[in-house]
């Protein structure tokens, strides 16, 4: 294909490629909007009164368990209200237990993770299927067991770092009991032990993921993450059918910046990812008569995740560029260590990743001004063989090799650097570590975007003398339009992107302009040899 496209072609295909490959796809599936689900519902709570809702957002589309029982209804149920039997609290959160046995609510108390509306953030969404709910496959002991509340050891824990601290919940119901050994964590993360008197056939539930993000650039849903380090991600809107897991590690219900997380299971514990009637990912286990195991509930800050166990910073989601966004991140972090500031390290990541990078993009640069400078020849070329495009094509490839010249020398070191860019941008958009984080003057959240918009317009502005800057040899005056309005198009786009992302983009735009500078000089002053050397040659000719 490349090699029936002029050089203009070539560089407008890979820079049109790299902006669809960087908006398109968040742009044209963005995700659904959970609170445009609205079902009427009217359930009984463990409480014994009527509850009406609104938005059973986690109903999951009727279909038939391994037990041959719609299980619609039933998660209806898991959705109802109820009032709380425990309150676990530390400076940083507040976690709530309701009469069903669940974890009812978390508030994050820490003014960095507040909302829009200044208010504390509410990790488990106020709808929906709750962690820890248990369901049993028997219809008649599930409706039991919806209408007779736990009871709990102690009301209320404070948690201090020094020590976790033990919670028995208990559900007698007429043919079993149900336990739940709880222990909590400061750290956000729990050990848990479900015994059932009976063996009984029930699942426990990983619950609705958080709402805390809607951002369309990032991916929300559930996580599988299996011993063999295999990833798989249901988004949003794309849940199929059912899925069934062994040898699970770790499961997820997230989004951009928190999760919900279910660990430590046993190698033959069967995790079931199901669908809701909105096509989202609901995720539960086939759970035994006695059952261990972990949890964590919070924002996904990779220390405290590797602190609790190195396994959960895989609930980290890069996207495709995991590979080169993890050790990209490790050594964001080591340079946080050094600078004390999340934006001077930023910009230290960026100086570093262009001075590797800088053999490719001086090589791409040099290919570029050699091929303007033979330009003029080209079109000589191609104006004598117009005819035959088949014999021009052919002129043309041997006049470059001729010069020395790579058609695609300009394009290829571009696309080579694209995975360290999105690698790069998926961190800088996932790193729940900006929240709050200053940088200087007006960025006081790394995280959000820059209200004042000058970040955003100084990145555009820098791109833009980045292009004039930069040789081209455009011959179709469309292409020079379309690359001209480049810099508006990404100005736009940046305009709500994370100010931590767009001051890496802004950052690197000033190196490539300083190094089209040395580019531009060196071949300037290689022109002005050859044209002394021609003018001394002809002089001692004469």
């Amino acid at each position: 294909m490349f090699d029936n496209m002029t050089p203009n072609q070539r560089l407008m295909s890979a820079v049109l490629l790299s902006v669809i490959f960087f908006v398109g796809y968040t742009a044209i599936f963005p995700p659904k909007n959970p609170d445009s689900l609205e079902a009427n519902a009217t359930v009984k709570s463990a409480a014994g009164q009527q509850v009406s809702s609104s938005k059973e957002v986690s109903t999951i589309q009727t279909s038939q368990n391994p037990a041959g029982h719609e299980i619609s209804k039933q998660d209806k149920m898991a959705s109802a209200e109820s009032s709380n039997i425990l309150t676990v609290s530390n400076d940083e959160f507040i976690l709530k237990i309701d009469t069903l046995g669940r974890i009812a609510s978390m508030e994050l108390l820490q003014e960095k993770f507040n909302d829009a509306d200044g208010k504390h953030a509410q990790i488990i969404p106020a709808f929906g299927v709750k962690p820890l709910y248990v369901r049993f496959v028997d219809e008649a002991l599930n409706n039991e067991a919806m209408q007779t509340p736990y009871t709990s050891s102690v009301s209320e824990i404070k948690l201090t770092d020094e020590a976790a601290q033990k919670v028995t919940l208990t559900q007698k119901l007429s043919s079993l009991t149900v336990t739940k050994e709880i222990t909590f964590y400061a750290d956000g993360h729990y050990d848990i032990n479900v015994n059932l008197s009976q063996d009984k056939r029930h699942y426990i539930y990983l619950g609705q993921r958080p709402q805390l993000t809607e951002n369309m650039m990032t991916v929300h849903g559930a996580m599988v993450y299996t011993a063999d380090d295999l990833v798989t991600i249901v988004e949003d809107g794309d849940a199929e059918g059912r899925k069934n897991f062994t040898d699970v590690k770790l499961i997820s219900a997230f989004d951009q910046y928190s999760a919900t997380i279910m660990y430590g299971f046993a190698k033959d514990t069967n995790i079931i990812v199901e669908r809701d009637r909105d096509d989202n990912p609901v995720v539960y286990f086939d759970a035994l008569q006695n059952m261990s195991f972990n949890g964590y509930i919070g924002q996904k800050e990779f220390k405290t995740l590797k602190n609790i166990d190195p396994m959960l910073t895989n609930a980290i989601e890069y996207g495709w560029f995991t590979f080169a966004a993890k050790p990209l991140f490790s050594l964001l972090s080591w340079l946080h260590g050094i600078f004390g500031n999340w934006g001077w390290s930023i910009i230290a990541l960026t100086i570093l990743v262009r001075i590797v990078l800088y053999p490719l993009t001086y090589k791409g640069m040099v290919s570029m001004a050699k091929l303007k400078e033979i330009a003029p020849q080209v079109k000589e070329i191609q104006a004598k063989y117009k005819g035959d495009p088949q014999r021009m094509n052919a002129a043309v490839m041997d006049f470059y090799k001729k010069k020395g010249a790579n058609p695609l020398g300009g394009c290829l070191p571009m696309l080579l650097q694209i995975p360290v860019f999105f690698a790069i941008y998926r961190v800088l958009l996932n790193a729940v570590e900006l929240q709050g984080a200053e940088w200087a003057l007006w960025i006081d959240d790394l995280s959000r975007m820059d209200g004042t918009f000058i970040l955003p317009i100084l990145m555009g502005a820098s791109m833009y003398y980045q292009q004039k800057l930069t040789p081209t040899n455009f011959t179709d005056p469309l292409q020079e339009k379309v690359m001209k309005f480049l810099p508006i198009i990404f100005t736009f786009f940046f305009l709500t992107f994370p100010s931590g992302l767009v001051l890496y983009w802004f950052v690197n735009n000033l190196f490539s302009i300083a190094q089209q500078f040395i580019v531009n000089q060196q071949m300037a002053n290689a022109k002005d040899a050859e044209i002394a050397a021609h003018k001394h040659k002809a002089k001692k000719d004469d």
